[in-house]
């Protein structure tokens, strides 16, 4: 009788410890299915973001030298028209990531600044100067750097800024899906992100 009852208990005993192993291997598939997936949507997201927009700037350039006090200058000036092309650029691939598999979590630990690109195209009309105050090469960088400022400053009163980051949005609200599709948590700068409202970002732009 003992030696059935043995025999139960180890058979039991058995078929527990063999369940318990497929269910713990089980569970390990699935994470590691769950984590590949999260890579594979992580590499699918990692490309640039581009938004362009089209600005158009007038700018009038005078200069006065004095010539003996200021009862004699000598004058230039310019009439600058320029047309410039501004994209806005966030490149996905420098997304810093960690899955963390025991938690079920994408730790989001890095999202790349905007880069912002300004491709002028100037053209000069009624150039003037004095013989004894002539256009040199400081004036042109003048010129640029003051016409740079200005279209900057268009920028930000624009909604191109705006339009980037909606677009950046859209992307990363993928991996907020899918980990919630997955019973997984996303984080960011270690705050839990739970809507698109949480990836909203204020970056600084690096001016190209």
């Amino acid at each position: 009788m003992k030696k059935i009852i043995m025999g139960a208990v180890l058979a039991l005993a058995t078929v527990f410890i063999y369940k318990s192993c497929i269910d713990t291997a089980e569970r390990g598939s699935a994470l590691q299915e769950s984590s590949t997936l999260i890579q594979q949507q992580i590499e699918n997201v990692s490309k640039l973001i581009v938004t362009e927009g089209h600005f158009a700037e007038v700018y009038n350039y005078a200069d006065s030298k004095e010539l003996f006090g200021p009862l004699l200058t000598a004058d230039k000036k310019a009439l600058v028209v320029v047309n410039a092309e501004i994209t806005i650029v966030y490149d996905l691939q420098q997304v810093d990531f960690e899955i963390d598999e025991a938690q079920k979590t994408l730790f989001v630990k890095r999202i790349p600044q905007p880069e912002i690109k300004i491709n002028p195209d100037f053209e000069y009309y009624d150039v003037t100067a004095d013989y004894l105050n002539p256009f040199e090469a400081a004036d042109y960088n003048a010129i640029k750097r003051n016409v740079r400022n200005s279209l900057l400053k268009k920028v930000e009163a624009s909604s191109l800024k705006q339009n980037a980051q909606n677009r950046l949005i859209s992307e990363l609200v993928q991996f907020l899906v899918l980990t919630k599709s997955m019973g997984w948590k996303m984080v960011h700068d270690e705050i839990p992100v739970v809507t698109r409202e949480d990836l909203l970002i204020d970056h600084n732009i690096l001016v190209d």
